[in-house]
């Protein structure tokens, strides 16, 4: 089963720094773009739109990167 977040939910995720944190800002159900990277989601395979809690800016991630927290 894939893992559904809803707007407001906090999560953290990895990067190459280490484990960072933010605030899921919306559901992505299409093609869209985010911090230089273009996402290809679908109504299928959704991906979520975070807002970094550190830096402010925002990405776009599989559910699967993603951890409630």
């Amino acid at each position: 089963m894939t893992k559904s977040f809803k707007a407001g939910d906090h999560v953290k995720w990895d990067t190459p720094q280490g484990q960072t944190s933010g605030t899921v800002v919306k559901k992505e159900t299409g093609t869209t773009k985010a911090g230089g990277h273009t996402a290809k989601a679908t109504k299928g395979e959704p991906q979520y739109r975070v807002k970094s809690d550190k830096s402010g800016k925002e990405a776009v991630h599989k559910p699967e990167e993603l951890k409630k927290g």
